[in-house]
């Protein structure tokens, strides 16, 4: 442990002097990041509590030991109350989740609720991504300005947060402080970027595994009861009546024409050749009657090379959930 005890005291003495306003925040990152650079053994991470109902911020500075585990460092510079013994009732008072040992506080899933809240999703799959992102990227780099920037960028787009007054209406309506979005954007850009980087990287070997997934298909189906797909399937030429969008007076069906990878087509039609009818068939809550008129071969090209990076991106994520250890603390 030569040089531990001198890298503790080294690690206080950082704690005492980073800002403690909460827009200080991110000069207080940086401070920790070059510390870490400098003493790269010890691959120190900077933990942020921020005070309710104050401007002021407390930190947390996790070590790691030479012989295994972790020491949490907490300098408190005025009254010599640690803030997890000023502001705590117990220990999972405030947490929400843990998967493999990772924990989300109630405040960090509301915020994942509002972020994530327009995708077709579960709630809960939301929240255990979140904390599997998290440890992804952990020890990961801290993102740069742009990524940053385009972290926000991104972020604002999909809420419409088009100019600065729409973004502090929104954090307003929500409950945030600046500098708790600031906070949030730390961690989105550095998932965004393992996000892409996982795509990038197994894109290739997705696609050359479910080639079939990615040929360009066009079809059309419809959607509804099964006795009125039956009676548009016993037309002499039920196939161009689908095409056409011929139903039955009164059928309640909902026709789709549509160009497409395969695996985004509904699964019933995934596999079909051309111009084969394929139904009526169970589809969700209702029947499917549809045909494939045209598929060309998937080719890897920029397009479908991303296509692929996201659902191979997709599995992984699914694979994780599968296999972590979760724990919910609802109550």
């Amino acid at each position: 442990m030569t040089g531990y005890p001198q890298t503790l005291a080294a690690a206080v003495e950082v704690l005492r002097g980073l800002p403690r306003h909460r827009d200080a925040v991110p000069d207080a990152r940086r401070t920790v990041a070059a510390w870490r650079a400098a003493n790269p053994g010890c691959r120190a991470q900077l933990v942020v509590d921020e005070r309710p109902g104050t401007p002021l911020v407390d930190y947390d500075l996790l070590v790691d030991h030479p012989d295994g585990g972790t020491v949490a460092l907490t300098a408190s510079a005025e009254d010599g109350v640690p803030w997890t013994v000023d502001h705590s009732t117990h220990w999972a008072a405030s947490k929400v989740l843990r998967v493999d040992g990772q924990d989300l506080s109630v405040q960090t899933a509301l915020l994942s609720m509002r972020a994530y809240g327009e995708r077709d999703r579960t709630l809960h799959d939301d929240l255990i991504d979140y904390c599997i992102l998290s440890l992804e990227t952990w020890e990961d780099e801290e993102p740069s300005e742009d990524e940053l920037q385009r972290a926000s960028d991104d972020f604002r787009r999909r809420r419409g947060l088009h100019s600065r007054a729409d973004t502090i209406r929104w954090l307003n309506q929500v409950g945030l402080t600046p500098q708790a979005y600031q906070n949030h954007l730390f961690a989105l850009a550095k998932m965004n970027r393992f996000t892409r980087r996982t795509q990038a990287e197994s894109a290739m070997a997705y696609f050359t595994d479910h080639a079939a997934d990615f040929d360009r298909v066009s079809a059309v189906w419809a959607i509804g009861p099964e006795a009125a797909l039956d009676e548009l399937a016993g037309q002499n030429d039920a196939v161009a009546a689908l095409g056409a969008g011929v139903t039955r007076p009164g059928g309640d069906l909902t026709v789709h024409v549509a160009d497409r990878v395969s695996a985004e087509l509904p699964e019933p039609l995934r596999g079909a050749a051309e111009g084969v009818a394929v139904g009526p068939v169970p589809y969700r809550d209702a029947s499917l009657f549809g045909v494939v008129h045209h598929r060309r071969p998937a080719h890897p090209d920029d397009a479908t090379l991303a296509a692929a990076g996201r659902a191979a991106f997709s599995a992984f994520m699914a694979e994780r959930r599968a296999k972590a250890k979760i724990e919910w603390f609802w109550l």
